[in-house]
C-alpha cells in the first residue's frame, strides 16, 4: 500500500480549504442612478446614501470648478470693459 514519502506542511494542506466559502457578494442598486453597489455602503458614482447627498463625487468638483472659472473669466472680462470704457 503506498505511503507518502515526506510530511505535507501546513500551508499546502490548508491551501486545499483556502477557497471553499467564498461566496459571491450581493449587490444593491443606487436608487438615485440605479448604478449597482455593496449594500449600506455610499454609491461611489453618484455619492448618495439613502437618498440623501454625503459625498461629493469626481464628477461634481469638476463642474463646481467649471463654473467658478467661468464666473471668474465672465468678471474679469466685464471689469476689463468697465476699465476701457
Amino acid at each position: 500500500m503506498p505511503v507518502p514519502k515526506r510530511k505535507r506542511s501546513r500551508a499546502r494542506r490548508d491551501s486545499r480549504f483556502a477557497n471553499k466559502f467564498i461566496k459571491v457578494k450581493a449587490l444593491a442598486t443606487c436608487k438615485n442612478c440605479n448604478q449597482p453597489h455593496m449594500p449600506h455602503t455610499v454609491c461611489k458614482s453618484c455619492g448618495h446614501y439613502k437618498g440623501i447627498k454625503v459625498l461629493t463625487t469626481k464628477n461634481d468638483r469638476t463642474s463646481k470648478r467649471l463654473e467658478i472659472r467661468q464666473a471668474e473669466k465672465s468678471a474679469r472680462s466685464s471689469s476689463g470693459q468697465e476699465s476701457a470704457e
